[in-house]
């Protein structure tokens, strides 16, 4: 080495996530005020100060560590003669790379290591046991601090709080509890969009391309524009929404309010490296936020998603995609382009004509009958008049009420034989009636309390149906409200209208194609 001062690299890190950080530029507090130590302790030693390396945000086991691994490449290239710290858990806290580096290759390399707080110096003879003895301990509490802190949060999980740093895309933590999110109203409604698009019959792609298309910036770079992360993405691809940062969207429970954690495990305290858990050991909280996606579009979604259907060239799913069958082998048709229409065939025939008659049909003529069908049904549920309507709500309502009634009677029966077991009792008490008697009494009075409860039951069961078959009448006209005189279908109605729709040959009478609609409602 040349020059007659020795040479030494400060190394300096930080392990606790500053959270105030905005950029990554920012030095935390910890960091300027161990530099300011150990830059005033080289200079007291006349050491030549060849550089102050940092690692921010990183654990003392973590060997991919740049600064550390900067400090450790200038060692072996003999560029320094002096590594400085303020203690050996500051350049690590593995008792391996302890051994490895500190009581191994800096000796081979001649690296002289420093660390101020806890008085190692690899120069003094006989502190070897002491550099050992801070490795085990520093290893030891890393590892306990390490499932501390997995306890802690395992019950705040299982309290269904809120525990990681950054709240969920749609959401931001809630300032007065930050273990409880809220809506973050201008991401919500990115949220809503891509569901809405979904359900409408849009594929993940044509999704991801229309909000690119309208400048909606992704979860990520939504972040940084708020402030809430310093990580920009290193490019411009980092910062568009892409098939699976639609797809996470749809397919995340915490949408419906419930609380979804656990779903990854660190594979070692060692390591920040993270394995995928097994969904049954994920911890799901239900009702522990508000919602930004109702109930009803949550299932229709996870529906079409469970049916995996293929969208089109132009990203839009088929408006009758795993909803038409043949009639006679029960398969769903798959779609064919042939010039500018679109037709339906069975996959069974095309493979093997012997073994189905099959159907083909045009998309058209499914539409228009579709259509047509939609409109008649409408007409039948809509077209009762108000007064027919409130006979059939009064129907209703006079049977509820005569349900409600007779469950009183009964009720009321079973009150007065609990309070003639009562005076039994006491009768028995004051001897006025034999034991003999007063069990037979008893024996009496409770059979009959059951056989009233057993009425009782099947009264409340007749009424629960009841209100159901009104609710259900009355969700009926609703859905069909929204239907009425449509001119043209959309994949949305067909999923909440229809079940299934089988197809079969030419009728030979109409010659007409036959087509059988399967009505949800």
């Amino acid at each position: 080495m040349n020059g007659t001062k020795p040479k030494v690299a400060i190394y300096c890190r930080l392990s606790q996530e500053d959270r105030r950080k905005k950029h990554k530029e920012d030095d935390s507090e910890s960091i300027k005020h161990q530099k300011i130590m150990l830059k005033e302790y080289a200079e007291d030693q006349d050491w030549e100060i060849q550089g102050i390396y940092s690692d921010d945000d990183y654990t003392g086991t973590d060997r991919n560590r740049p600064a550390f691994n900067k400090v450790l490449q200038l060692a072996k290239a003999k560029e320094i003669d002096i590594i400085l710290c303020k203690s050996q858990s500051r350049f690590a806290r593995d008792l391996e790379i302890v051994e490895k580096y500190i009581n191994g290759l800096f000796l081979e390399w001649g690296i002289r290591f420093v660390s101020i707080t806890d008085n190692i110096d690899t120069a003094v003879e006989g502190t070897i046991m002491q550099r050992q003895i801070n490795g085990m301990m520093d290893q030891g509490h890393l590892e306990k601090q390490s499932n501390s802190i997995k306890a802690a949060l395992r019950v705040k999980r299982n309290a269904g709080e809120h525990t990681a740093g950054l709240a969920l895309y749609g959401y931001k933590k809630d300032p007065k509890n930050k273990d409880h999110l809220i809506i973050d109203e201008d991401a919500a409604i990115v949220v809503r969009k891509i569901f809405s698009l979904y359900n409408q019959g849009y594929g993940k792609t044509a999704i991801a391309r229309q909000l690119n298309d309208e400048g909606i910036p992704n979860p990520t770079q939504y972040k940084v524009q708020k402030g809430i992360a310093y990580r920009t993405p290193p490019n411009k691809l980092g910062t568009l929404w892409k098939y699976f940062s639609v797809d996470d969207v749809l397919h995340n429970e915490m949408y419906i309010g419930n609380m979804v954690q656990g779903k990854y495990e660190s594979v070692s305290y060692k390591s920040k490296k993270n394995k995928p858990k097994p969904k049954e050991e994920w911890v799901i909280i239900k009702g522990t936020h508000e919602p930004i996606i109702d109930i009803d579009l949550w299932n229709s979604v996870q529906s079409k998603i469970k049916e995996n259907y293929k969208p089109f060239s132009g990203g839009k799913i088929g408006l009758f995609a795993k909803k038409c069958k043949c009639k006679y082998c029960g398969y769903t048709l798959k779609t064919s382009k042939s010039h500018n229409d679109r037709y339906l065939r069975c996959p069974t025939r095309q493979v093997d004509k012997s073994s189905c008659q099959g159907s083909f049909i045009s998309e058209n003529v499914v539409k228009k009958v579709v259509l047509k069908e939609i409109n008649s049904l409408t007409e039948q549920y809509l077209n009762i008049d108000q007064l027919e309507e409130n006979i059939i709500l009064k129907q209703f309502r006079n049977e509820k009420e005569e349900l409600k009634k007779e469950i009183a009677k009964h009720q009321a029966i079973i009150d007065n034989q609990s309070r003639a077991i009562k005076v039994s009792y006491m009768d028995k008490i004051n001897g006025i009636i034999s034991e003999e008697q007063f069990i037979e009494f008893n024996s009496d009075f409770s059979k009959n309390i059951e056989e009233q409860k057993k009425i009782i039951s099947n009264k409340k069961l007749k009424l629960a149906e009841l209100e159901n078959e009104q609710e259900t009448l009355k969700s009926k006209r609703e859905l069909l409200q929204k239907y009425v005189n449509v001119t043209e279908l959309t994949r949305e109605m067909i999923d909440n209208l229809i079940d299934y729709i089988e197809v079969g040959a030419k009728d030979p009478i109409t010659k007409k194609k036959t087509i059988e609609i399967h009505w949800k409602i």
